[in-house]
C-alpha cells in the first residue's frame, strides 16, 4: 500500500520518542482505496485561484484572459475561478455582494462579461495547456435566486414555514456563523439533487470547463456528490475539489480536499507556536486517514484566509516563503492564490471592488521554481503517484527535514523554521546544513 514511510531512528527522535522503543514501521496513513479516476493531467499539477472581481481594475473575463500567458509561463496548470454567476440583490452584503450568494446557476455576472466572453476565456486557456474549474455553490443560493419563484419547495424553512439565513456549523476553525444573505437548499428532495446536477452539467456542455471547486461541500450528503461525480464524468472526465477535509468524500466523488490541518500548523510554526516536531506529527500521527490515491490541497492562502484572517505578512511574517516551500513539497497539490506572486500585502475586500496591486510580480520566480520542481520530479507527484515521505532527524526542532522518494527520484528538503541561522548535520549523514533565517535547501 502506497503511503508515508517513517525512518525509525531519524523520525522517532524528532517526535520525541525513546529510540529504544521506536521500531521501523510503515505507518497506516490511508484507509481504503479511492474509486475516483483522476484525470491524467492532474498527476503533477498545481492549482491557481482567480478572483475575477479583484484580479484587474476592469474585473472582467477579458482583462484576466490577457494574463494567461504569464500564468502558463510561471508553471500554472489548473485555474480555479471563483463564482461567475450573478449575485443576489436581496439581503446583499456591501455594494457588490458575496460571490457565493448566487441568483442564477445558468447565468453570468454581467460585471465580468457575458457567456461568450467566458467561453472565449476557457477556450484560450485550453489552447495554452491550462485547465479551468469553476467555483460552485451547491449548498445555498441568494434570496432572489430564480428557483425561489420557480421551486419554492426546494428550500429549507423554519418551523413557521419561512425562509431564513443559512446557519453554518463546524467551519474549518470550528466556529459557527449565520449567513444572512443566503438560504439553504433541501437535499432530502430528489428534485433538488436533479436540478443541481443539471445546472453543473450545463457548464460542462456549454463552456467546456474541466471541473468544479465545490463550496462548503461538507454540508451536503456524500451520496449527492457521489451521484454528481458519476454523471458529470459521463459528459467528460472532470476534476473535483471539495471545500472539506472529509475522507469519505474522496472515495467516489472528489479528487481533492483541503489540508486545513497543515495550513493551521504552518501558521503556528511561522508564529513560533509550533516547530518541526509538530510538523512531523502530522504525518506520523495523522488526525484523519484518507483513501489511497486521494489528493490533498496544500496552501498558505486563499480568498477566505486572505480576506478574513490575514495577509501572508500578517500570518507568516518573514517566514512566508519558507512556509510556501513546505506547502509545495510536502504531499499534496499546492495552491497559489492570485496575487501571492506579487507579494499581495492587503486583505482584499470581500463585498466591494478592491483590485490587486500587482507591482512588479516580485515573487514570480520563487513560485515558478517551486512549480517546476513539481513538474520535474516524480517524487513530488500528487496522490499515489508521488513519493513516500521520509522524515529526517536534524537534532534541532527549528530545522525540519524530509525526503520524498519515488524509485530513483529523491528530493530532500530542509527548512529553517526560525529567524536565526541554524546549522545541523542530518541524522543519516548525507548532508551538512547551514541555513539563514527562514532559509531552505532543496536537493
Amino acid at each position: 500500500m502506497k503511503g508515508f514511510r517513517q525512518i525509525a531512528a531519524m523520525s522517532c527522535a524528532i517526535l520525541g520518542m525513546a529510540g529504544a522503543t521506536c521500531a521501523a514501521q510503515s505507518l497506516p496513513l490511508t484507509e481504503g482505496v479511492s474509486q475516483v479516476h483522476h484525470p491524467a493531467w492532474t498527476g503533477s499539477a498545481n492549482i491557481y485561484e482567480v478572483n475575477i472581481r479583484q484580479y484587474t481594475k476592469e474585473g472582467t473575463f477579458a482583462a484576466f484572459e490577457r494574463d494567461l500567458p504569464r500564468l502558463r509561463a510561471m508553471g500554472v496548470d489548473i485555474i480555479w475561478i471563483m463564482p461567475i454567476n450573478p449575485i443576489s440583490q436581496k439581503m446583499r452584503k456591501g455594494a457588490l455582494g458575496s460571490y457565493y450568494a448566487v441568483s442564477d446557476y445558468k447565468a453570468v455576472n454581467p460585471e465580468y462579461g457575458d457567456l461568450a466572453s467566458f467561453k472565449h476565456l476557457v477556450a484560450s486557456a485550453h489552447r495554452q495547456g491550462l485547465k479551468v474549474v469553476l467555483d460552485w455553490v451547491a449548498n445555498h443560493t441568494g434570496w432572489d435566486h430564480v428557483w425561489v419563484e420557480q421551486h419554492p419547495d426546494w428550500y429549507i424553512r423554519n418551523a413557521r414555514g419561512e425562509l431564513q439565513g443559512y446557519h453554518y456549523t463546524d467551519l474549518s476553525d470550528h466556529h459557527e456563523e449565520v449567513w444572512a444573505d443566503v438560504i439553504g437548499l433541501d437535499y432530502a428532495r430528489p428534485d433538488v439533487r436533479e436540478g443541481m446536477i443539471d445546472a453543473m452539467s450545463y457548464w460542462l456542455r456549454e463552456a467546456d470547463i474541466d471541473g468544479f471547486r465545490c463550496d462548503v461541500a461538507w454540508t451536503l450528503p456524500v451520496s449527492f456528490w457521489d451521484e454528481a461525480r458519476a454523471r458529470l464524468d459521463r459528459i467528460k472526465p472532470v476534476f473535483m475539489l471539495a471545500e472539506a477535509d472529509t475522507p469519505d468524500m474522496q472515495m467516489r466523488a472528489f479528487d481533492m480536499t483541503y489540508d486545513w490541518v497543515l495550513y493551521h500548523t504552518l501558521i503556528k510554526v511561522a508564529q513560533g507556536k509550533a516547530d518541526a516536531r509538530d510538523l512531523a506529527a502530522l504525518y506520523a500521527k495523522p488526525v484523519k486517514r484518507y483513501p489511497v490515491g486521494a489528493y490533498r490541497m496544500t496552501f498558505t492562502s486563499d480568498h477566505d484566509e486572505n480576506s478574513w484572517n490575514g495577509t501572508d505578512r500578517e500570518l507568516y511574517g518573514d517566514g512566508a516563503d519558507a512556509m510556501a516551500v513546505l506547502a509545495a513539497t510536502l504531499p499534496g497539490m499546492p495552491l497559489i492564490y492570485g496575487g501571492q506572486e506579487a507579494g499581495l500585502d492587503k486583505r482584499l475586500a470581500f463585498f466591494e471592488k478592491d483590485p490587486i496591486d500587482w507591482k512588479t510580480y516580485g515573487r514570480t520566480d520563487f513560485y515558478a521554481h517551486l512549480l517546476k520542481l513539481k513538474h520535474d520530479h516524480a517524487a513530488l507527484a500528487n496522490g499515489a503517484a508521488g513519493g513516500d515521505l521520509e522524515l529526517i532527524e536534524t537534532g534541532d526542532p527549528k530545522l525540519f527535514a524530509f525526503r520524498r522518494v519515488r524509485g530513483r527520484d529523491v528530493v530532500t528538503v530542509v527548512v529553517n523554521l526560525s529567524a536565526q541561522t541554524r546549522t545541523a548535520a542530518l541524522a543519516d549523514g548525507k548532508m551538512l546544513v547551514a541555513l539563514p533565517a527562514w532559509g531552505w535547501r532543496i536537493s
